[in-house]
């Protein structure tokens, strides 16, 4: 009888932060540096404001916080297969904001050069109104896709259960959620409708070799 194994897993890691100050902190640095710089910068986002990605200059120690978190989820999701009991490596962060209002999306990307991508949700904007019409959910594409699916686009992989894959994972946010993912999974965001303002921060960890001792 055959048997199937399911092989080359991606993991996505969510955490929640725990400090409702923190967050508050955050979200002032956030406003403040917008009221600074209101046409911030282009890159992945359709709408809203995207910040420079100086934000660890700019968020003061609430950010440097957040950064450390992200990098406290990554030593515990990587290991140094050359040296597995003290890891060589250490990460380099950057950190920028978004801050979305209605129709506001971002297309599919991707992190080059990073090992880690995380997001933290400071407000998800929802203003506790749990209708799935309101979009703005995180989309995570399988990095095998399109290319298995262009000569039979109807057919799937059968998952363990017997039930189809899916070419791509949606996530509705939340706020004090933060959720971390490897840099070449493409990720998108739905077109946002809540009645409040979306407000994110998102973190590359570059891998970096240690300083020698």
């Amino acid at each position: 009888m055959a048997t199937t194994r399911h092989l080359f897993s991606t993991p996505f890691v969510a955490d929640m932060l725990q400090s409702a100050e923190g967050l508050n902190l955050l979200r002032e640095a956030i406003e403040a540096e917008k009221a600074r710089d209101a046409a911030g910068v282009d890159i992945s986002n359709i709408g809203g404001w995207h910040s420079n990605t100086q934000m660890l200059e700019w968020g003061g120690e609430p950010a440097r916080a957040l950064a450390h978190k992200a990098m406290t989820l990554a030593d515990e999701q990587t290991v140094d297969n050359k040296s597995p009991q003290d890891s060589r490596f250490t990460w380099h962060p950057e950190m920028w904001a978004n801050v979305s209002g209605k129709g506001s999306a971002n297309q599919y990307h991707f992190h080059p050069g990073s090992f880690w991508s995380a997001v933290a949700y400071i407000d998800d904007g929802y203003e506790g109104d749990p209708d799935p019409d309101l979009g703005g959910e995180l989309q995570l594409q399988d990095p095998r896709m399109p290319m298995i699916r262009m000569g039979a686009p109807d057919l799937r992989l059968k998952l363990p259960d017997g039930q189809p894959m899916h070419s791509e994972v949606s996530m509705r946010p939340k706020t004090g959620m933060i959720v971390m993912f490897p840099s070449w999974l493409q990720h998108a965001v739905r077109p946002f409708h809540g009645s409040g303002t979306r407000i994110s921060i998102a973190i590359n960890l570059v891998a970096v070799l240690k300083s020698p001792a």
